[in-house]
Parts: C-alpha cells; structure tokens; sequence
C-alpha cells in the first residue's frame, strides 16, 4: 500500500474525494488559526462550557459564523485599546476573544468528522492541529519586532485575519447532515449530504451512508436517547456510556498534561534553562516552529490514515514521555542555569535534540476523540 492510498471502510465513488469537502474543511480549520497566538483563558473556560448547548441547539455552521465574528471583535478592541482608554477594553477584548475561539475550537473538530469520508477522516481533521502551528506566527511576528507600539498592536491584528476567512467562509459552507438528521430534517440533510459528496440522492453509496446514519440514531435512541440532558442521564446511570466518555477526556486531561501549551508560550524560557545562548534562543525557537508546523504536514498525509490512531498515539506518547525525561534530568543534574557556558556540551545537544524529537512524536488525541 502506497504512502498516500486511501483505507476504506467499502468502495467508495471518487467523486466523495471532491474539492468541497477539503475547502469545507479548510474553511472550518481557519479557526484553529485564532488559537495559536493567545486568548484569555476566562472567556476560553465559559466558551468550552457554553459550546454543547450550542451546538445542540443551533448546529455546526451559524456557531462558527457567530464565534468567528465574537472574535473578530475582541480582537477589535485589543487594537483599539490606548493609554486614554485604560485596560479596561484591552480586558473586554480578552474576555470575547477567548470565548469565541473556544466556541470555535469545540466545534470545528466535530463538524470536520460529520461531513468526513471514513477514509480521509483524519486527514481532514488534522489540519485543525496544523492550524494551531500557523496561529502561532503572531508570536513570531511580535518576537522579532522593534520594541514600538506596533510591536503589540499587529500581533493582535493579525488575528483578525484567520476570523475573517473562517466568517466569510462559514456563510457559505453546508449545515453537518447529522446534525440535521438529529433534528429531523431529513430532507434537507439529505439535500446538505448530496452536495457534500457530489453524488446524487439515488446513488448506493448516499443510500448506505443515509441508512448507516439512521442506524447510528436509532442505537443512540436505544442506549442513550434523544434530548439536551439524555448524555448526562445516560452517563450517571450506565458505566458502558461512562467507560466511553472517560478514556476520550483523559486523552484531552494528558494531552495538556505533556506541556505543549507551555511549551508554546514559554519555549525561549526552556530553550535558556537547557543552556542555550540569548542570542541563539529566537533560532531554536524557530526551528522548533517550523518542525511542528512540517511534522504536523507528514503525520497528516503519510501517517494518520495508513498506520493507524492508537499505534501513532502509543508509539508519539512513549517516545514523547523518555524524551521529556532525558531534558528534565538534564537540567536536573547540569543546572545550566547556574553554570553558564559559552557554547553548548554535548549534553545540551542532546537535550535539543529530545526536545525537537518530543515535538515529531507528538500525539494525535483530537482526531482520536472526535472520530
């Protein structure tokens, strides 16, 4: 089997593997871009709480359309705040940036993996952790700037421009089919499904994903049912519904766990504690941008759909789990930070290489937990 040759679950018409559902994808992905940078992690707490009553009640597209444009205006105002104006309206556009981007980020996974191809899922949905890596060049930009007013003001602008791109194009893309079926608008998610795989409503292969979705419903109903509280009922009264849910949340709980949020934003501070020079500290920084950004590319289009999620998500955790403890006892034991040195040993090389090689293993539990 070839690098790039599709697994699928039944014979499926090329036509499925159509320019809509990537432009779809990519459009819905531009959110994981507002991501990258920063957001005030308040707004970001109630927008995650805030996301299943949403997306439960208003569906998959109008979310995206009404989160991108909260952003937007968050980020608005960060750019308007001056020193006449006070902190006051820098903290108001904190607040919405960080509940829109949350929204967001919630339900792009899961519009992506409704409106997916079995064999291309993860293709699909990695992009949204690609995104993440492109999100973060307004830190880039801010790092290597003169120390102005604008050093502050363009990071923020830039942020417009990926909630520009997701609210123009979520005011074209379709409403999610299954989430339509959920509400029993069975003619228009037949109509949605249709255009998604440009195939006709006769074709086989609409017909067994219509019947495939209708089963999927109809077991839901049996085991969980139909309603706003039913998951929540479900999850208190059945430990089959509990054993599914908690293995999905603690993939999140030990994702965050590795550091990689940390990471992001104080990847300098690291990169000085491991020994490295200040003059060498926004290079290695770089490179460790780049490698994400190019590894995130080849997992997407060589790995995911071909060698499967749980080995990559055993094999990146265990190669990421040593190499966290090869640096940390490096710095352990050397203490860099109190013994400086001109240049780097071999044991700070080392210690790089892990870091870098930690970032190449990263796992892939977003696309895990919401396939």
């Amino acid at each position: 089997m070839g690098p790039l040759q599709l697994v699928e679950d039944r014979p499926t018409p090329k036509a499925v593997y159509n320019w809509r559902i990537y432009v779809l994808a990519a459009i819905a992905s531009c959110g994981s871009n507002m991501i990258g940078y920063n957001r005030f992690i308040a707004g970001a707490f109630f927008g995650a709480i805030f996301t299943y009553a949403l997306g439960y009640f208003v569906g998959r597209k109008w979310i995206l359309v009404v989160a991108s444009a909260i952003f937007a205006l968050g980020a608005g105002l960060q750019i308007g705040a001056t020193g006449s104006t006070g902190l006051g309206i820098m903290y108001a556009g904190r607040v919405l940036s960080g509940l829109g981007t949350d929204v967001a980020s919630n339900i792009i996974p899961i519009y992506i993996s409704e409106l997916a191809p079995p064999a291309i899922r993860g293709r699909l949905v990695g992009p949204y952790e690609l995104g993440w890596q492109i999100g973060g060049f307004g830190y880039g930009v801010e790092v290597h700037m003169e120390s102005t007013n604008e050093k502050w003001v363009i990071p923020f602008a830039i942020q417009i421009i990926p909630s520009g791109l997701l609210f123009f194009g979520a005011l074209w893309i379709r409403e999610s089919p299954r989430w339509l079926f959920h509400k029993e608008r069975r003619e228009k998610a037949i109509k949605n499904l249709c255009w998604v795989r440009q195939l006709e409503e006769s074709n086989i292969y609409v017909k067994e994903e219509v019947a495939a979705i209708d089963q999927a419903l109809e077991e839901q109903i049996a085991t969980v049912g139909i309603g706003f509280w039913k998951p929540f009922k479900a999850v208190a009264k059945s430990k089959a519904v509990l054993y599914r849910l908690f293995p999905g949340c603690m993939l999140f709980f030990w994702q965050n766990g590795s550091g990689i949020n940390a990471i992001n934003y104080y990847g300098p501070t690291i990169f000085t504690s491991i020994g490295v020079s200040s003059a060498d500290v926004s290079w290695m920084t770089t490179i460790f941008s780049v490698i994400k950004a190019v590894m995130t590319i080849v997992w997407l289009l060589f790995l995911v759909d071909q060698l499967g999620r749980r080995n990559l998500l055993l094999s990146g955790a265990l190669t990421g789990s040593i190499s966290m403890w090869v640096i940390g006892s490096y710095i352990y034991v050397v203490r860099p930070d109190l013994h400086p040195t001109k240049k780097l040993n071999g044991g700070g090389i080392a210690a790089i290489f892990f870091f870098y090689l930690w970032t190449v293993c990263a796992p892939i539990a977003y696309i895990i937990v919401f396939k």
